[in-house]
């Protein structure tokens, strides 16, 4: 396909990758009204009573954990129905998924296991220090979230994504050199090229970079190595960097500081209204049965600043792009790579716009390719 060309997607594409998305964006609002239905009910009727007071007797932090592990895992098990349709049978039928029901089941463990215990530190950190510092610790908490949160984006690459994936080095000893080369040239050198065993779970295709100083790395699905040629790495490679030469994973790291602030600044507000705290049947935050409730108001927080974040998102993927393209000169492999990912992938070619707005970080292939016709222009 020519850069000349107007549109560089067919309606029968455009359609197939809209019947693909379509029953997802359905399902999204029904799985949110779900979790936020199982906190509230935890939060504030008998439900969370019948299964807190068992474990009334217990020191008040093994009481956090468990409220958070029941909490969480009480989701999860309910929506575990709609997750095994979306994400194992219905990938299976469109031809993505390569899992065993095992490996999915395996999958999700690890995943809640994941979730409880940094779900659970939070809260534990937030119930402690109400403890301790009964009027000042909202102050307390911003300021160790703040350093969790940086601390978390470090540790990630090697404490978390080994959890669920396994890590090579770039067999092709050229296109490692080809793309170390290049991470020097952007003013990101990445040290470890690695290759990600994706293709035991999808034959999507994806890479990215993660971490920081010496975390820092690419990291490539096998299956994006095993079909996309060179060139189409690269560009890949030299987009990702783009995100680091712009100052993208440090700004997100301080918005992601300001939220985890904004959160507290927001539970603490909310814990000063006696009337809630008598709908809890809490004392405040100090109180672990305030769990299911600082869940519930973290999930509503999110929702309201998907918008943001997605626009933010947006703005830095198109800037990535852009600088993308001017490390390489190739636009015109930019627009093939964007346009074969996108079929491979079925990424959705003219969402609704509401959920366009809410919930793509990414513009739109056809946005982006436009975006690259007008860079060689």
């Amino acid at each position: 396909m020519s850069l000349g060309d107007p549109s560089p997607f067919s309606a029968d594409e455009v359609e197939r990758a809209r019947a693909y998305h379509h029953p997802l964006y359905v399902l999204w609002p029904v799985r949110l009204a779900i979790d936020l239905a199982v906190l509230a009910a935890l939060a504030f009727t008998g439900l969370g009573d019948l299964l807190f007071d068992p474990f009334g007797g217990w020191p008040w932090w093994a009481q956090v954990v468990v409220y958070t592990a029941i909490a969480v895992g009480l989701t999860v098990l309910l929506l575990s129905p709609l997750s095994f349709w979306s994400s194992y049978r219905r990938e299976h039928d469109w031809g993505f998924s390569t899992q065993t029901v095992r490996g999915w089941i395996v999958d999700r463990l690890k995943g809640l296991v994941v979730g409880i215990v940094l779900t659970g530190a939070a809260m534990v950190g937030i119930v402690a220090l109400a403890r301790w510092f009964p009027s000042w610790w909202p102050l307390a908490a911003a300021a160790v979230g703040s350093v969790l949160v940086v601390l978390l984006t470090f540790v990630a690459p090697v404490a978390l994504e080994p959890i669920f994936n396994r890590f090579t080095p770039l067999a092709d000893e050229t296109l490692a050199r080809s793309l170390r080369e290049l991470s020097v040239r952007a003013g990101v050198p990445v040290e470890h090229v690695l290759v990600a065993d994706a293709s035991r779970r999808t034959r999507k295709q994806n890479a990215y970079v993660s971490g920081f100083g010496r975390t820092r790395r690419l990291v490539l699905f096998d299956t994006l190595v095993e079909d996309g040629d060179a060139d189409e790495v690269r560009l890949i490679l030299a987009h990702e960097l783009g995100h680091r030469r712009a100052g993208h994973i440090a700004k997100g790291t301080v918005l992601a500081v300001a939220g985890a602030c904004l959160l507290v600044v927001v539970f603490w507000l909310l814990l000063q209204w006696d009337s809630l705290l008598d709908a809890l049947d809490v004392d405040g935050a100090g109180d672990p049965r305030v769990v299911p409730f600082l869940l519930l108001a973290g999930t509503v927080l999110q929702v309201l600043g998907a918008p943001f974040g997605a626009a933010v998102s947006r703005r830095w993927e198109r800037q990535a792009d852009r600088i993308a393209i001017e490390l390489t000169s190739e636009a015109a492999v930019f627009e093939r790579m964007m346009r074969r990912l996108a079929v491979a992938n079925l990424l959705d070619l003219d969402p609704p716009r509401v959920v366009y707005l809410m919930r793509f970080s990414h513009p739109t292939p056809p946005e982006r390719i436009a975006a690259a016709r007008r860079a060689l222009a």
